[in-house]
């Protein structure tokens, strides 16, 4: 072994091999700015030195071993090109490892630092772009592992151990950690590789996996996996599969509330470190309130009638359904999810159980996933203030209005659900009157169209109300006109914003607003039907303005009958005023014909 390195020794080689290291690792965060890569070409140079040493001791030595340390020289040369953004010379160094250990890359001495040498060669081809040919480096990283795993499972030899003096050797316990941990660095960029291929549920799953490896082997950061982790609950969110969202979203919860509690790098935060944690909190945040949003949405899909009204048959079958079967199918699929150790467990548990993951079947049980969306607005509305974050502050105010308005129908009194609809016009209006709307168009037609659409909602309310009363009262009547003109002039504002700047209203509609546009002309079609007037001549006025709303619709459907398949419903029901409105037109003129 000492033939090695002439005129040194073996120590010193090891010596130089791991100072190298270090300049990589460590060193390098402490680089100016004006040479960022001054310890990664120290490091370079070193190596380059042990590698010459190596080369002049190949005549006395062993070919195996003296084969498989020029493959981690090759391996940390590739990677220290790679660092220093020389792709092509740090793929041919990588590619120089793999060949050298191709004929044992099997043997526990090999193994680990052939899987990290495909690793890095499915990073280096990711940067290039070439996701197809990374994904091939990653897949045979994955495979080799799984046939060492089944062959031999040994704790392999670390990449270092091969320039370590036989005492400095590290224990099994601690290369059976280092090699997990490749392995877990292998899943991990295979996630983000079928990621970028669309492959989404194979990369939901190797997320998942990774996180639970991480967690298993204490190889994370606390924010970046709690994010992750955020991220792959909106996946599951998008399948419905509520009880994994919220497992992911809880256990991102807490492991991120780690994040305060480990030290940094530097001992003293800056902050611009505090405000990142902010923001991450804020974020996570945002990702409950989704969860919450989406679990009651899909529970009015499950309960509604064909009005759009709770089915109350429907929710007698669903408590009777759910009773038999929740206990025994959350039971078998959260063996599958479960994350990390007991002592996490136990904190993740105690965060699941704030919050349900069954569908909420009555207003009780929606109020109480409400109440945890609704602190969650207020924790992201701490860090997504209006000032510095318009977009991101109005996307959560929506949120907000959006949980309002699923509670609403869960609600079964109209006076408190018209309550609820109103706390939406007094946290949408103040937002829609300070934006303007040269800059953030899509977002004011958004809230133009909410606000019209809870106006109606409203007014739809007062009329249910009123139809209660044996005779409407002045105030109810009055009431009904203001919701109805309200409505309509969000509406009108709406569709205005479509108008060019000479303010000619489009011959054909954009995909993208077809359909509110046609819902638009049709819901004020119907609320000038129900303005309340004793004034016939108005009422004749408000009849004529509904036909033509309706006729619009219909003749919009005959001109592009492309775009039937967006309005079915409102176009069959336009098409049957367009029939009847001339008719009761015809009715009143006459009743007011003696008085013309």
């Amino acid at each position: 072994m000492a033939a090695a390195a002439p005129g040194g020794g073996w120590a010193a080689v090891c010596e130089k091999f791991r100072t190298a290291r270090t300049l990589s690792a460590v060193e390098s965060r402490k680089d100016p700015e004006t040479e960022p890569y001054r310890s990664k070409y120290s490091a370079r140079a070193l190596l380059q030195e042990v590698k010459q040493l190596l080369s002049a001791a190949e005549e006395g030595g062993e070919a195996r071993l003296l084969a498989v340390r020029r493959a981690v020289l090759e391996y940390e040369l590739g990677v220290n090109h790679t660092d220093t953004e020389e792709l092509s010379a740090g793929e041919e160094h990588l590619q120089r490892c793999t060949q050298l250990l191709e004929p044992h890359r099997l043997s526990p001495d090999c193994v680990s630092l052939y899987i990290q040498a495909q690793n890095n060669l499915g990073i280096l081809w990711s940067e290039r772009d070439e996701i197809k040919t990374a994904q091939t480096y990653l897949e045979s990283a994955e495979a080799l592992y799984n046939q060492y795993m089944k062959e031999d499972g040994n704790p392999p030899l670390d990449p270092s151990e091969h320039f370590m003096s036989e005492e400095e050797k590290l224990t099994d316990q601690e290369r059976s950690k280092r090699f997990e941990k490749a392995y877990t660095h292998t899943l991990y960029y295979l996630a983000q590789v079928y990621q970028h291929l669309e492959m989404i549920e194979k990369a939901a799953q190797y997320c998942h996996t990774t996180l639970k490896r991480q967690l298993e082997y204490c190889g994370y950061y606390p924010v970046e996996w709690a994010l992750n982790a955020a991220t792959l609950s909106q996946y599951y969110l998008s399948k419905q599969c509520f009880m994994e969202s919220r497992h992911c979203l809880a256990a991102a919860s807490v492991i991120f509330s780690q994040a305060g509690q480990v030290p940094s790098a530097e001992d003293n935060e800056t902050e611009q470190d505090q405000q990142d944690l902010r923001q991450r909190k804020a974020e996570i945040a945002r990702c409950w309130i989704k969860y919450c949003l989406n679990l009651l949405q899909s529970a009015r899909k499950l309960l509604e009638d064909n009005i759009g009204e709770l089915d109350p048959d429907r929710q007698s079958e669903l408590k009777a359904q759910r009773r038999k079967e929740e206990d025994e199918k959350e039971e078998g699929r959260k063996k599958a999810v479960l994350f990390g150790t007991s002592d996490i467990c136990d904190s993740v548990l105690a965060m699941e159980e704030k919050v349900s993951s069954v569908y909420p079947l009555d207003f009780q049980e929606a109020r109480e996933i409400f109440l945890v969306g609704q602190n969650y607005v207020q924790e992201a509305k701490e860090f997504f203030q209006v000032d510095g974050y318009v977009t991101d502050h109005i996307e959560i105010v929506q949120d907000h209005s959006a949980l309002f308005k699923v509670l609403a129908f869960f609600e079964e009194d109209y006076e408190r659900r018209c309550k609820m609809h109103k706390r939406r016009i007094d946290m949408l209006e103040p937002i829609y009157a300070d934006l303007n709307p040269q800059y953030y168009l899509l977002i004011s037609r958004q809230l133009q169209f909410e606000l019209a659409d809870t106006y109606y909602e409203m007014m739809d309310l007062k009329v249910a109300i009123g139809n209660r009363l044996e005779e409407l009262d002045s105030h109810t009547i009055k009431k009904i006109n203001s919701l109805a003109q309200l409505a309509i002039k969000y509406y009108e504002l709406f569709l205005d914003s479509l108008r060019n700047p000479d303010k000619v209203f489009p011959e054909e509609l954009e995909e993208d607003v077809l359909r509110p546009a046609m819902v638009a002309k049709f819901h004020i079609a119907r609320l000038y039907g129900k303005l309340i007037t004793s004034d016939s001549k108005k009422q004749l006025e408000n009849m004529q303005t509904s036909l033509e709303y309706y006729t619009f619709l219909v003749d919009y459907c005959e001109k592009y009958p492309d775009a039937v398949r967006a309005v079915e419903t409102e176009l069959e029901l336009s098409k049957e005023m367009v029939g009847l409105l001339p008719t009761r037109m015809e009715r009143l003129r006459a009743k007011l014909c003696p008085f013309i």
